[in-house]
């Protein structure tokens, strides 16, 4: 089915999306916990109430549970931070407590002005002031001399409710290669999965095929910068799409989710991709789509009763482009509404994350940028 051209300028005109409920005014209160940070790009959550934030420039800060922000860790590796690359996505292990070990992904530089998406881990001081045991255990291939579409958004695989010793990270298609997001002997707008040491799953979809690389899991993807893990275990993306026709995904094994063949979105000088078409036999359709653009970033799903019982299993995500947090209703895995919360703040949502005490922490991307817990109240 084609997208029609006159109905998509309709609604970019209008402001429309293609499922959007404007909600009453949020029970919540805005409760700035740091300000500050400098284009901070992602949380983490550490023991007694702190926080690990990494800033895109390059620098990995932890946050006192008063706000107070310790001077960059030592240790990190080199860094191509420019454009929309640098120190991005941070997690920390399942079992950080006993391990301290994290996980981030960067820019990583390459010959000349090449750089890609790389995946390494490292352990964090015990006192807070850098890390040690520093390894990169992934980086995209190949090289691309870009300052574009990084995707870069880690998630820990459960099985069963447990850790499974695997990651996934999101790897966009660096804007001027798009038309290797097709091909299986790149890592440029894949999802891939990979071993806390590195090594490759021998059960990932592709291992084994032949002219495809085995840390593949899923292709066909443009800038994957939200990410997260569903109730049931299952892993949720999203992505920016062109103009118009950014995505949440439920990416499958192996799934082809059809950049650049298909979009609901067009080029930014006004022409079709591919064929004009929005799905195609063969390719994985998005569970929803926002047309325009919203420029997504940041993924959780809420488990916890903090908000009530109507917020419990809802998918929030952050808005860049239109500033406001998205909370998203779901039954039977369909989107059935939208609410637009914090647009008051006026600000980048870069990141959302739900922390241990089971609030909403939001991260606005700016060169001042906040890190918010949100409360009922």
């Amino acid at each position: 089915m084609k997208a029609p051209v006159s109905l998509f300028f309709a609604l970019a005109l209008s402001g429309a999306a293609p499922l959007a409920a404007q909600a009453p005014p949020a029970a919540v209160q805005v409760q700035t916990v740091a300000r500050g940070l400098q284009h901070p790009w992602a949380v983490a959550f550490l023991p007694q109430g702190r926080f690990l934030v990494t800033e895109r420039p390059g620098r990995l800060r932890v946050v006192e549970p008063d706000g107070r922000l310790r001077p960059p860790l030592t240790g990190l590796p080199d860094i191509a931070a420019g454009g929309q690359g640098g120190l991005l996505d941070v997690i920390t292990d399942a079992d950080f407590e006993r391990n301290r070990t994290i996980y981030f992904c960067f820019a990583e530089p390459g010959p000349g002005m090449a750089n890609g998406t790389a995946l390494a881990r490292a352990r964090l001081a015990e006192d807070l002031t850098g890390l040690t045991e520093l390894r990169v255990i992934f980086s995209q291939q190949p090289k691309v001399a870009s300052q574009l579409h990084f995707g870069c958004r880690i998630v820990e695989r459960r099985v069963g409710g447990q850790p499974d010793g695997t990651l996934w990270l999101t790897l966009g298609e660096r804007f001027s290669r798009r038309d290797d997001a097709q091909r299986l002997d790149n890592h440029l707008g894949k999802i891939v999965r990979v071993g806390k040491d590195g090594r490759v799953p021998a059960d990932n979809p592709l291992a084994g095929r032949a002219g495809a690389l085995p840390e593949i899991w899923s292709f066909g993807h443009r800038n994957v910068q939200g990410a997260t893990l569903a109730p049931d275990g299952t892993l949720w993306t999203h992505e920016h799409g062109p103009m118009g026709g950014d995505e949440i995904n439920r990416p499958p094994p192996g799934g082809n989710h059809g950049w650049p063949l298909v979009s609901f979105g067009l080029h930014y000088d006004g022409s079709p991709v591919g064929s004009g078409a929005s799905s195609r036999p063969g390719l994985v359709a998005p569970l929803h789509h926002w047309t325009p653009s919203i420029a997504p970033s940041g993924m959780a799903f809420l488990s916890s009763d903090r908000y009530g019982p109507a917020w419990r299993g809802n998918l929030f995500v952050g808005a860049l482009k239109l500033q406001y947090l998205a909370r998203i209703e779901l039954e039977d895995d369909r989107v059935v509404a939208e609410h637009r919360l914090l647009e008051d703040l006026g600000q980048r949502i870069r990141d959302v994350r739900q922390g241990p005490d089971g609030w909403l922490y939001v991260l606005t991307d700016s060169p001042s940028g906040q890190l918010i817990r949100m409360l009922q109240k």
